[in-house]
C-alpha cells in the first residue's frame, strides 16, 4: 500500500505540473480565485526542436515551379560589380523580366534608399550651373541626356504599370524614419474594437517615395525570430502609428490575386476573441491565411536550402536565361551571397537566404498550406495529458519493468501518433514537448522508486549471502536472478595463479603484525588490478591468488582482460615496493601463470560449505604454469591457448614443456605488452632471442651460445637467458641425440 501511495502521489504531482505549464492559469467557476502555474523553463526550447523535427520530416522537399529567385549571388557581384548595382542596370533587369521574359509578378527583396548619382548627373549640373553655365551647346547637349541619367526615374518608370511589389523595414533602433511607406492595408481601427497584439514599431527604413509611388505594392520583411535564433515564423502585419502593414510575402499573394482587401478572422466561433486568420476574396475565391494571436504565420518550408530555383541576375541581364525558364512566373529579387547579409537561421538549416524564406511563404499561401496553432491547443493538450497521465498513474503494472516499458512505449506512441496525424490531416500544429515529458517523466520517477526499492533488497540479500559467496556473483545473482543458476556448468575461461617468491623468507624475518598488515597491503593492491579488469576473486591461499575471467559475467575477452591484469598487477606491486623500500623493507617479486581453456565452473563444495570455483585440467595446468615461472626467470607465463586467444599483446616463446600426467607438450610464452607500445631495442632482443631459441631446437650449440651471450650482454639481468645457456652447455657436453624434440619435461607439478 505504501508503494502504490507513493507512486500516485508522485505521478499526480508531475501530471499537475506539466498541465498547469501548459494552460497557464486556472479561473476558478463562479469565483474570483485564480490559480497561477509556474512555467517549466525547458518545455518551449524542447517544443521547438520538435517542431523543427517535425517540420523536416514531412516537408516536401521539391520546388515550386511557379516561383524564381533571380540571386544577387557572389557570381552576379564578380560579373556586374559590388552593390548596390546602378538603377540604370535595376531598370534594364526588370524591363527584361517583363518584357522580353514575360514574367508574371517581380518582388524586391532589397530597398532603394539613397538616390542612384553614380551617372555623374550631379557633376555635370554643377557644371552647368557654374564653368560652362553660358555654353550653349553644353546646356544643349545636358538636356538631351539628362533622361538617360536620371538612373532613379529609369527605375521608377519600369516599375511603372506593372505588377511590382518593393520591400522595406520596420526599426526601433532609430527614431526618424527614411524613405516612404505603401499604403497600409488595414487602419487600427477596422479590427471591430478587438484587440489586436501586434508589435507598434517606431520607425522604418523604406525605398525613394517616386519609387515606392509607381510600384503596385510593398511590403515589410521583418523576421519574427524565436528565442533560439531561429526563423519559424513571419509577422504578416506590422503596427506604425495607426495602421497595419502587410508583409512581403502577403503583398506579393495579394498583387498577384489582383490586390483584394484585407480583412482579420477572429476565434467567436470557438469561443475564443483573438485574431485567428487573415482573409481575402478575389475572383478565383476565398483565402484564410491561418495566423497567431501576434499575427504571425509559420513559414511552410518546402525543404532545405535552395529547394526553389536560383538563377543568377547575371545570367538574366546576359540573355543567358532560356524565356520558357520565367515566363509566367513569380520572380523575387534578393540575395545569397554571404557579404549582404540576408542569410538567416531556420528550422530545415543555417545560413538559409532571407529571400528564400519568402518564397516558401508565398508557396505555402498559394496552396492553402499555411500550418496553425489553433486556439483551443492548449486546452486539447490539456485533457490529452489528463487522458494519458491518469491511467499511466492508476493502472500501468509498474512492478513488472517489461510490460511497464511497453505500456510506456504505448503511451509515446499515442502521444506521437495523433499530434502528427493531426499535423498532417489538418496543419494543426500541437503542442508535443508536454506529452512526451510527462510520459517520461512518470516512467522514469516510477522506474527508480522501483529501483531504490529494489537496491534495499538487493543491499539485505547482499548482506545475508555475501558473507558465503564471492560478492562479484551476489551481484550478478541479484540483477538478474531469473536467469543465473549456480550448478555447474562447462566452460571456455581463463584462470590466473599468481604467488610471492620467497615469502617464507619474507615471513620469517617479521612480527605477526607487520607480517599481516604487509600481506593485507600487498593482496589488496593485487585484488583491486584483479578486479579492474573484471577478473572474479576465487581465494586466496596464503600468499597465493587463484582468479578467473568469463564467470558468472560471460565475457568473450575473458584471455585479454586476464593477461591486461597480470600488468596491472605488476605496476601495482612496482608502487608497493617503492612503499616498503622508503620504509626500509625488501621488496616483493611474484610469479604469474595464466591459463585457458575448457573448466568446469560452479558451486562446489559440501553441505557445509559451498565455493564458486573453477575446476578441471586446464585449472591444473595454470597453477603448473606460475609454479614454473621464477626457473624460466620471467614474472608472468602464459599457456598457448591463452597466447593465440589475444593477438593485439607481444609474446616471447619460453619452450615446450611437458608436465606429468600429460602427454601432450604444450608452449609456454611470456606476455611482453600491447603492440605498438614496444620500444624498438626490447622488439630487437625478442627477435635475437627467437633465433637463439630455434638454434637451441635444431642443436645448433655454437650459433645458439653465440646469439645467447648477445642476449646477456644485452640484458645480462634476465634469468631466460642464463638458463638456456647452461642447457647448451650441459648438452654440449651431452649430445640429445637425433629424435631429440626440444621439449622440456617435469617430473613434478
Amino acid at each position: 500500500m505504501k508503494k502504490f501511495s507513493l507512486r500516485t502521489l508522485l505521478g499526480l504531482l508531475v501530471l499537475i505540473a506539466i498541465v498547469g505549464d501548459t494552460i497557464g492559469q486556472l479561473n476558478i467557476p463562479g469565483t474570483a480565485l485564480e490559480i497561477r502555474f509556474p512555467d517549466i523553463p525547458f518545455i518551449d526550447p524542447v517544443e521547438n526542436l520538435l517542431y523543427d523535427w517535425k517540420l523536416r520530416q514531412t516537408m516536401p522537399r521539391t520546388a515550386d515551379a511557379r516561383i524564381v529567385i533571380i540571386d544577387i549571388d557572389e557570381k552576379s557581384l564578380a560579373e556586374l560589380g559590388r552593390w548596390p548595382w546602378g538603377r540604370d542596370r535595376m531598370a534594364a533587369l526588370v524591363d527584361k523580366l517583363f518584357d522580353q521574359y514575360f514574367v508574371s509578378i517581380v518582388g524586391f527583396d532589397v530597398i532603394m534608399a539613397e538616390p542612384d548619382f553614380s551617372s555623374g548627373l550631379q557633376v555635370l549640373d554643377r557644371l552647368a550651373r557654374r564653368e560652362l553655365k553660358d555654353d550653349a551647346p553644353f546646356q544643349q547637349v545636358l538636356q538631351s541626356l539628362r533622361p538617360a541619367l536620371e538612373f532613379d526615374n529609369l527605375f521608377a518608370q519600369a516599375l511603372r504599370k506593372r505588377r511590382t511589389v518593393l520591400g522595406y523595414y520596420f526599426t526601433d533602433d532609430r527614431a526618424e524614419s527614411t524613405g516612404a511607406l505603401p499604403a497600409p492595408v488595414l487602419p487600427v481601427i477596422a479590427a471591430g474594437g478587438r484587440s489586436l497584439y501586434i508589435k507598434q514599431w517606431r520607425s522604418y527604413g523604406g525605398n525613394l517615395p517616386l519609387m515606392q509611388a509607381v510600384a503596385l505594392a510593398g511590403g515589410h520583411f521583418n523576421p519574427g525570430v524565436d528565442a533560439d535564433g531561429s526563423l519559424r515564423r513571419v509577422p504578416m502585419l506590422a503596427r506604425h502609428g495607426d495602421h497595419y502593414y502587410e508583409s512581403f510575402s502577403l503583398a506579393m499573394v495579394r498583387a498577384l490575386l489582383g490586390s483584394p482587401p484585407l480583412e482579420p478572422v477572429f476565434g467567436d466561433a470557438a469561443g475564443y476573441g483573438a485574431i485567428e486568420a487573415l482573409r481575402m476574396v478575389s475572383r478565383s475565391g476565398a483565402l484564410e491565411i491561418p495566423v497567431d494571436v501576434n499575427s504571425a504565420a509559420l513559414v511552410p518550408y518546402r525543404g532545405p536550402r535552395n529547394t526553389f530555383r536560383y538563377i543568377a541576375a547575371a545570367d538574366v541581364l546576359a540573355d543567358r536565361v532560356k524565356v520558357e525558364d520565367l515566363a509566367d512566373k513569380i520572380i523575387l529579387v534578393g540575395s545569397s551571397a554571404p557579404g549582404l547579409l540576408d542569410l538567416r537561421s531556420t528550422p530545415v538549416g543555417s545560413p538559409f537566404p532571407g529571400v528564400e524564406v519568402h518564397a516558401n511563404l508565398i508557396s505555402g499561401m498559394l496552396d492553402a498550406n499555411i500550418r496553425q496553432r489553433p486556439q483551443f491547443a492548449d486546452a486539447a493538450e490539456a485533457l490529452l495529458l489528463l487522458a494519458i497521465g491518469l491511467p499511466m498513474i492508476f493502472l500501468f503494472p509498474w512492478r513488472s519493468p517489461i510490460r511497464a516499458t511497453l505500456a510506456t512505449a504505448a503511451a509515446l506512441g499515442v502521444v506521437v501518433g495523433l499530434n502528427m496525424t493531426l499535423w498532417q490531416a489538418f496543419n494543426w500544429v500541437l503542442p508535443l514537448a508536454p506529452g512526451l515529458l510527462m510520459v517520461a517523466l512518470l516512467f522514469i520517477v516510477n522506474m527508480s522508486l522501483g529501483y531504490f526499492l529494489e537496491s534495499r533488497a538487493k543491499k539485505q540479500f547482499t548482506q545475508l549471502f555475501g558473507q558465503y559467496v564471492p560478492p562479484e556473483l551476489v551481484e550478478e545473482m541479484s540483477r538478474n536472478p531469473q536467469n543465473y543458476s549456480m550448478a555447474g556448468r562447462r566452460a571456455e575461461l581463463t584462470v590466473l595463479f599468481s604467488d610471492v617468491r620467497g615469502f617464507t623468507t619474507i615471513s620469517e624475518g617479521m612480527p605477526p603484525e607487520a607480517l599481516a598488515a604487509l600481506m593485507n597491503e600487498y593482496l589488496g593492491a593485487m585484488t583491486q588490478a584483479i578486479r579492474k579488469r573484471g577478473g572474479t576473486l576465487d581465494k586466496y591461499i596464503g600468499d597465493a591468488i587463484m582468479a578467473f575471467w568469463g564467470a558468472p559475467v560471460a565475457n568473450p575477452d575473458h584471455a585479454r582482460e586476464a593477461v591486461l591484469s597480470a600488468f596491472d598487477m605488476l605496476t601495482a606491486l612496482e608502487d608497493l615496493n617503492r612503499r616498503l623500500e622508503a620504509r626500509g623493507t625488501a621488496p616483493m617479486k611474484i610469479g604469474i601463470g595464466i591459463n585457458t581453456g575448457p573448466m568446469t565452473v560452479g558451486d562446489m563444495g559440501s553441505e557445509i560449505r559451498l565455493a564458486y570455483t573453477v575446476m578441471g585440467d586446464a585449472v591444473n595446468l595454470g597453477a603448473r604454469i606460475e609454479g614454473r615461472t621464477k626457473e624460466y626467470g620471467v614474472p608472468v607465463m602464459v599457456g598457448e591457448n591463452t597466447r593465440a586467444a589475444v593477438p593485439d599483446v607481444v609474446f616471447r616463446e619460453l619452450d615446450r614443456v611437458q608436465v606429468k600426467g600429460k602427454e601432450q607438450p604444450v608452449a609456454v610464452y611470456e606476455p611482453i605488452g600491447l603492440r605498438g607500445e614496444i620500444a624498438a631495442p626490447l622488439l630487437e632482443e625478442i627477435a635475437l632471442w627467437s633465433e637463439a631459441l630455434e638454434a637451441y631446437r635444431q642443436q645448433q650449440w655454437d650459433a645458439a651460445g653465440a646469439l645467447l651471450i648477445r642476449l646477456q650482454q644485452r640484458n645480462p639481468q634476465h634469468g631466460l637467458y642464463r638458463l638456456y645457456s647452461e642447457r647448451v652447455a650441459a648438452l654440449r657436453v651431452t649430445p640429445p641425440g637425433k629424435n631429440w624434440d626440444g621439449v622440456t619435461r617435469f617430473d613434478t607439478k
